[in-house]
């Protein structure tokens, strides 16, 4: 059996078909989400749009954002779209930078969320009967759920591990030998520093495929992960404000980006200052308009994801490139800007530096200093570790043009994280 035998009917669509179905789905979320949400029958008033103003797909374009605070002045359900007694499961963000956003799926929602998280996992290589060890964190968050159901949704067979007890992470992958992991990649490489610690090669276990999310990532990383363990290290792209795990995936046969699952979700991009649609190729911030949700439609939310759109290539859907870094995650140091990715790259290229790294940003007199705290390698003399400094230092002078300060600390100093890794520390006062 090929690749294409086991695609899905909507992979199988033309350019052409799908568009006209987009636009179809594209029109009846319009309504349903102007009779429904008093939130979007204000929004689209003020805008003096109508649902049936959008004939065309460009005609979105002329639709009002919706954005975080958005949902958060409608905190806990006022974006909602069907009677309470339809909601099947709810989901929240963290809520650390003020309220939550709170999302809620119908049965119907549920099923979506499973067969395109489904698709994702096909698309990375998985196969029904593989195993697939999800160590996203369960609750509230979307990553664990939205994981756990897609993999028996496409016939696998699902060890919940969820995040932390990293110890017991890596006796799970040696005893149960899962083909697949689920996982942010941070915490993967934090699996991955267990395993040598435990006297175990990474290269010798089960695993085929990581399928890695919910935070930037970079080539580099990739390069990393798939050196020290000998799997194909692919990306999985999506919020729980459009739904969860399972908006876009990258696959495994290409390994160039994500393809958008452009039967539920619409994308675009747009210029962060001004708003203004972009031309696919061009870099700009990614927005997204949900096709099928019946619970909490969104309407042209703005993900603050930093990308561009590129035609298919594995699949008629078009892609989205790696994300390189947030708009509001940006460090503004000195006039430049600046991205952590961008201090990824470089400390992952520089030798006796282990991948894991902080920006702790603080204020000297009138400027902003910027210092990278990065580990050393096992191993490493006083005078690689001063190497090293030295050379992220010229680097990030020579590729970012900005002078920083570095510290190179022993392994295992700085705080692992089980989920989304903060990599920024601002020690400024407000």
């Amino acid at each position: 059996m090929t690749e294409a035998d086991l695609l899905d009917s909507a992979e199988r669509l033309s350019r052409e078909e799908l568009e006209a179905l987009q636009l179809e789905r594209l029109r009846a979320t319009l309504r349903h989400a102007y009779d429904n949400v008093g939130f979007y029958r204000q929004s689209f008033d003020k805008a003096g749009l109508r649902p049936e103003d959008c004939r065309t797909l460009t005609d979105l374009g002329r639709f009002p954002f919706t954005a975080k605070a958005d949902l958060r002045d409608n905190y806990p359900f006022g974006m909602f779209a069907v009677d309470q007694s339809q909601v099947r499961r709810v989901h929240a963000s963290s809520g650390t930078t003020g309220r939550p956003t709170v999302v809620g799926y119908t049965e119907r929602d549920l099923d979506t969320w499973a067969d395109v998280v489904a698709r994702s996992i096909r698309a990375a290589g998985g196969r029904p009967g593989h195993k697939v060890h999800v160590a996203y964190g369960y609750g509230l968050f979307t990553g664990g759920l939205g994981a756990h159901y897609g993999a028996e949704r496409l016939g696998c067979t699902v060890i919940p591990a969820s995040g932390g007890m990293t110890a017991r992470q890596v006796q799970l992958i040696t005893d149960f030998r899962p083909e697949i992991i689920m996982v942010t990649p941070s915490y993967m490489l934090t699996i991955l520093d267990e395993f040598e610690r435990q006297g175990i090669d990474p290269r010798t276990t089960s695993l085929k495929v990581g399928i890695f999310g919910a935070e930037p990532w970079t080539e580099e990383m990739r390069r990393e992960i798939e050196e020290r363990f000998a799997i194909d290290a692919v990306d999985i792209y999506g919020l729980s404000e459009v739904i969860g795990p399972g908006v876009a995936q990258e696959c495994v046969e290409t390994k160039d980006g994500l393809h958008v699952w452009e039967d539920h979700f619409y994308p675009e991009v747009v210029d962060p200052l001004t708003g203004e649609v972009l031309p696919d190729g061009e870099h700009g911030e990614l927005v997204f308009t949900s096709l099928t949700k019946e619970a909490m439609p969104v309407i042209r939310y703005r993900t603050r994801d930093l990308t561009r759109l590129l035609p298919g290539t594995a699949r008629v859907f078009r892609r989205m490139e790696k994300v390189t870094g947030r708009s509001d995650d940006m460090v503004i140091l000195r006039g430049v800007n600046l991205f952590p990715t961008q201090i990824e790259e470089i400390v992952l290229r520089t030798p006796h530096v282990a991948p894991h790294f902080q920006l702790r940003l603080t204020r000297e007199g009138r400027l902003d200093a910027l210092t990278v705290r990065a580990e050393a390698r096992a191993g490493a003399t006083p005078e690689q570790r001063e190497a090293a400094g030295r050379a992220i230092a010229a680097a990030v002078k020579d590729g970012v043009g900005v002078s920083i300060a570095v510290e190179v600390v022993d392994p295992e100093t700085l705080e692992r994280s089980v989920g989304k890794i903060k990599r920024i520390v601002d020690l400024r006062q407000k």
